[in-house]
């Protein structure tokens, strides 16, 4: 079987599963329901750039994909700690009771 063949239908599920991604991000009940989402959808581009990178015939794709993993976790820690706490400041301490 043609790798093109494989690489395209990865590329379509891919698309599919950004979707579902998409769509629980918008109907999310909670906050942290939409930051997983948000999530999902990141991991989904850092494949589906992985994915066009090889169709493309250009591996080193992987290069900004890694950058982008890289940036994805650290706005998802941000934004679940501005939630929970309010501030990016805020040493994530809880006061003892």
């Amino acid at each position: 079987m043609d790798s093109t063949i494989i690489y395209t239908v990865a590329a379509i599920a891919i698309l599919a599963s950004l979707g579902l991604a998409v769509f629980r991000a918008l109907a999310g009940p909670t906050v942290f329901d939409r930051a997983l989402a948000a999530n999902a959808v990141g991991n989904g581009a850092i494949m589906l750039l992985a994915v066009v990178g090889f169709l493309a015939g250009r591996p080193e794709f992987l290069d900004i994909g890694i950058l982008y993993a890289l940036l994805n976790i650290i706005a998802t820690l941000a934004v679940l700690k501005f939630f929970r706490y309010g501030d990016l400041g805020h040493a994530g301490e809880e006061p003892v009771d």
